[in-house]
């Protein structure tokens, strides 16, 4: 199987992943923080190196600054739905968000009257900041965006948005998802306030893991409340970090295999992926000129955009494209609307959705030329 889905979760992972989780079953498969018997210990202790070593990557202020959770989605909810906003804030996020981003920033419209401006790309996938700009005012007190588009790929350039946050007080709410484990993020450098990513991703770490960091205290009301293994007697969620914000049993064994993905990713080197990622999306886009019916969306500049390529063949149904490359080609895409339905909005392209390619470090340019290969193909049966 030649898998082109990183975008949705990255595959293969590599063994030692896969090692570090079912050390953590078979051999130290303890509650973490809730018990000081050696078994417990050393869970707690693999948590906090993995702690450790997140903030070191994302230049966090510290291991307390990094929370857990089930994924991506769950992190971003415990930052939008966690702030402290009242009726008349405003937030500003754009139309090329995902649902995870999309669907919470709706509820608190809907629960908390906060106004929300949705900035749109350009043709090209690109955020205008001077729209952005305009978008910004003193009521704004979040600007909630993603790094990176899962559909186009295109990246936002979040020192200029930090800076216009800044400018108004306003808090930045990154959604790296696509972006953590493939472009180098710097919580410090580039003014992020809180960061939400996923760990089954470019990172390389198995489903069931995500992570919200927070440069500051900023009031999050906690989305969980129950047992931390810490201040029990009290029945008020405790208030020191991680505990206020990790309500429950860690998911330790997902953590363990985080930490080996995150291990791997520093040791390949982020900046070598990017350009191997890049490199097979150069090779896509070539091949894709030999293709006459196809239309390809995202920025022309590569340098402007992630290895990520969704594209239509106008006379292929999308799905049916996906199901005929997986059952004939043994090639996995991703078709539909990609959890993203008003960049498809954006793109007109909601009533057909797109075929969308993601790379990852382990595929190759062989893998790419057979992708076009069998695109020319379908192109010429149809």
């Amino acid at each position: 199987m030649i898998y082109f889905d990183h975008a949705a979760s990255s595959y293969p992972k590599p063994a030692t992943v896969g090692e570090a989780m079912l050390e953590a079953v078979n051999e130290y498969a303890a509650n973490p923080g809730r018990g000081g018997h050696q078994l417990a210990e050393r869970a707690r202790m693999v948590i906090q190196e993995a702690r450790k070593e997140i903030a070191t990557f994302f230049n966090a202020p510290s291991g307390k600054h990094v929370w857990f959770y089930q994924n991506a989605t769950m992190a971003l909810n415990q930052a939008i739905g966690g702030f402290p906003f009242v009726a008349g804030d405003q937030i500003v996020t754009t139309a090329f968000e995902h649902n995870s981003v999309l669907r919470p920033v709706h509820r608190l419209t809907q629960t908390k009257q906060i106004e929300t401006t949705y900035i749109k790309p350009n043709d090209d996938g690109i955020i205008s900041m001077v729209e952005m700009n305009e978008a910004v005012t003193s009521k704004t007190k979040a600007i909630v965006i993603s790094h990176a588009s899962n559909v186009t790929g295109a990246i936002v350039d979040i020192q200029a948005v930090s800076k216009l946050a800044k400018r108004v007080g306003a808090i930045l709410i990154v959604d790296a998802s696509q972006t953590a484990g493939t472009i180098s993020i710097d919580m410090e450098r580039d003014g992020i306030d809180l960061l939400a990513f996923a760990g089954h991703k470019s990172l390389l770490g198995p489903q069931g893991t995500g992570v919200l960091l927070s440069k500051k205290d900023y009031n999050l009301e906690p989305l969980m409340h129950g047992g931390t293994g810490s201040y029990s007697e009290s029945s008020e969620q405790p208030t020191e970090w991680p505990d206020r914000y990790e309500a429950g049993t860690l998911n330790t064994p997902g953590i363990a295999g985080l930490l080996a993905g995150l291990k791997e990713v520093s040791a390949l080197g982020i900046e070598k992926i990017y350009s191997h990622e890049q490199a097979l999306l150069m090779e896509l886009l070539s091949g894709f000129k030999q293709i006459e019916e196809i239309e390809v969306f995202g920025p022309t500049q590569l340098e402007d955009r992630l290895a990520v390529c969704s594209f239509r063949l106008n006379n292929v149904e999308s799905h049916e494209l996906a199901f005929i490359l997986d059952e004939h080609y043994r090639i996995a895409v991703r078709a539909g609307l990609h959890c993203s339905p008003m960049t498809h909005h954006q793109l007109n392209t909601v009533d057909t959705g797109l075929v969308r390619v993601s790379f990852g470090p382990y595929n190759t340019i062989e893998e790419v030329r057979k992708l076009v290969e069998a695109l020319v193909e379908i192109e010429q049966a149809f």
